[in-house]
């Protein structure tokens, strides 16, 4: 089983295009995120265990692909039940939440009208909510658990996120790096051919 983890300020359907080219036989799903927490407390903690309930319900092993929120998702369940876990693809994710990033997202969206997050899942509230319960996260130490082939992938224009991602592929032992040119942070949407290309090749040394 394929799953794909949206980023934030995404949706299910980030994930439409590379999901279309990648050739696999498993079946594939794109998780859409608030779904997971509806009429709950939209934080990191709840919105983790929705993840981790919702994933525990497939017997098979699984492929887990996740970008920046995502990937967090997906790289803290691979830590706490690598039995579970297949493959896993982390895109533009961090190792260690920077705080002070989190603290001028927090900023910016407080100055941001409603109707920006109307077609995100989110409140704006909510996103505010969210960023501020992510300040604690650094699996920097528990890196070395995770058990399955990885592939850490990272867009050449995504200065925020290039240093952390090398951490990851220093850290986590079976972990292999791309860099994907002509992207951003949200690597789905800028080449989600490149991305399907590689994640195929992935998928196919990892058969």
């Amino acid at each position: 089983m394929n799953i794909f983890i949206h980023g934030l300020g995404q949706d299910a359907s980030s994930w439409t295009t590379t999901r279309r080219h990648l050739s696999t036989k498993d079946h594939s799903e794109s998780v859409h995120l608030p779904d997971l927490v509806h009429n709950q407390e939209v934080i990191y903690h709840e919105l983790y265990h929705q993840f981790t309930r919702y994933c525990q319900h497939y017997d098979q092993p699984l492929h887990l692909t996740g970008l920046s929120l995502g990937g967090i998702l997906a790289l803290n369940f691979a830590i706490e039940n690598p039995e579970k876990v297949a493959t896993l693809c982390l895109i533009a994710t961090q190792d260690k939440m920077p705080k002070t990033l989190l603290n001028l997202q927090s900023h910016v969206f407080k100055w941001l009208p409603n109707r920006s997050f109307s077609q995100m899942g989110f409140t704006k509230n909510q996103f505010i909510s969210l960023t501020r319960s992510m300040g604690h996260l650094n699996f920097r130490d528990d890196l070395n658990k995770v058990a399955c082939p990885t592939i850490i992938i990272c867009g050449s224009q995504d200065i925020v996120n290039k240093k952390a991602s090398y951490r990851l592929k220093k850290g986590i032992p079976k972990a292999s790096m791309v860099l994907i040119d002509r992207a951003g942070h949200e690597v789905n949407q800028h080449q989600p051919l490149s991305l399907a290309s590689i994640l195929h090749n992935f998928y196919q040394s990892n058969a």
